[in-house]
């Protein structure tokens, strides 16, 4: 193994390391890093991209997903990702940006039915959009994918009992 591809497993697996232990800030060098070395590694992006959603730089995430859900369309974490990009922060998310985002994340689905928490991520946004009847139906789709979701259940309750 050369040194560049040595420093880039490094780098790729001290930043995912840190990034599954909470510490998006202190991963998003080393991933950073990771991607300079090897742009076209689609774990690579994908973890980068994940630490900028988390630390909220939506914008850097989507710059890195758009060109790779175009190389890997079949990949659903990169739509999965990309969607959480477009979506932002939920809150102060508007019509483009809830739509973007709904329609990455039905591309997901297409690619993995049972992608875990999209349908559920789908009916939020519904919600969000005051759309009773898409979120009900999204809500009903996470619990088909995952009966235990006590969220999407009381959240599914609440809107049918409206």
């Amino acid at each position: 193994m050369n040194m560049k591809n040595q420093d880039f497993t490094t780098l790729l697996s001290q930043g995912t390391r840190m990034l599954h232990q909470g510490q998006s800030n202190e991963a998003i060098p080393l991933l950073q890093k990771a991607h300079e070395l090897n742009p076209d590694h689609v774990d690579a992006a994908i973890n980068l991209s994940g630490a900028y959603i988390l630390t909220k730089r939506f914008k850097k995430a989507a710059a890195i997903l758009e060109p790779l859900s175009i190389q890997n369309p079949d990949h659903t974490m990169i739509w999965i990702n990309l969607g959480a990009a477009y979506l932002g922060n939920p809150v102060l998310a508007q019509g483009e940006d809830q739509q973007r985002a709904i329609s990455a994340f039905e591309h997901a689905l297409q690619i993995d039915p049972l992608a875990n928490s999209v349908a559920y991520n789908i009916g939020l946004i519904y919600r969000d959009r005051d759309d009773s009847d898409n979120a009900i139906y999204w809500f009903h789709q996470a619990l088909k994918h995952n009966p235990q979701d006590r969220d999407a259940r009381k959240l599914l309750e609440g809107l049918e009992s409206e």
